[in-house]
């Protein structure tokens, strides 16, 4: 019975299942949101173990579930098509994934304030702008002319927050089209509480190479 092919089989199973579920997974990037970083339809490779020990650090990209405050809601209708697709997805990277599983870049993390905008319309973390040369796409500023004192004042521009205990904020590295922490906070007057987290124990792991396709091999 070992060697028989179903034994084989059965094992490798149980063997993809492990790794998928405590070293390694793929991942389909479904959207534009991470731009030039991250393209629609790249494959990544998530380390399920950098987590272990705490939540992300500032800088990661970052694959997590989507708490209730990001507004995804689970499609009870989903066809049977629609899960296996989803199953295949989710073990494979080729095809859709989880309906409330998001990636995005960690800038700021537990206890530290974040707003925007310094004078020059960089991020500021703990008060101090962060150099992002990752970003792809950010919303017009203009000091003087279009910033966060003039009216109206630049969209770039955030309330300052603090990040609370085991959360973090997750941005896309393409501002203008990205669903992210600061989405509900980019109006011309924000409203309290606008800001949005992902949570350590919602992280799925660290996005750490690029798979597919092939001429975009690369670390992150």
């Amino acid at each position: 019975m070992v060697g028989s092919t179903w034994f084989h089989l059965a094992a490798a199973l149980v063997i993809t299942g492990l790794v998928l579920s405590f070293v390694a997974k793929p991942y389909w990037v479904p959207s534009s949101s991470m731009e030039q970083t991250l393209m629609p339809g790249d494959r990544v490779l998530v380390d399920r173990l950098a987590y272990l020990g705490g939540g992300p650090s500032a800088g990661d990209v970052v694959v997590f579930d989507a708490g209730d405050a990001w507004g995804i809601q689970q499609n009870t209708a989903d066809s049977p098509l629609s899960v296996a697709l989803r199953w295949i997805g989710e073990v494979t990277g080729f095809g859709p994934t989880g309906p409330h599983t998001l990636i995005k870049r960690a800038v700021a993390v537990a206890g530290q304030t974040v707003a925007c905008c310094s004078d020059d319309g960089r991020m500021l973390v703990d008060g101090d702008p962060v150099d992002e040369p990752y970003v792809g796409s950010d919303y017009d500023f203009e000091p003087g002319v279009l910033d966060c004192d003039t009216e109206p004042r630049s969209l770039r521009c955030l309330p300052e927050t603090t990040v609370p205990e085991g959360a973090f904020v997750a941005l896309g590295d393409n501002r203008t089209s990205s669903a992210d922490s600061a989405a509900l906070c980019r109006t011309p007057v924000p409203e309290d509480g606008c800001w949005r987290f992902g949570y350590d124990g919602e992280a799925v792991g660290r996005a750490a190479v690029i798979l597919w396709p092939i001429d975009r091999w690369s670390g992150l």
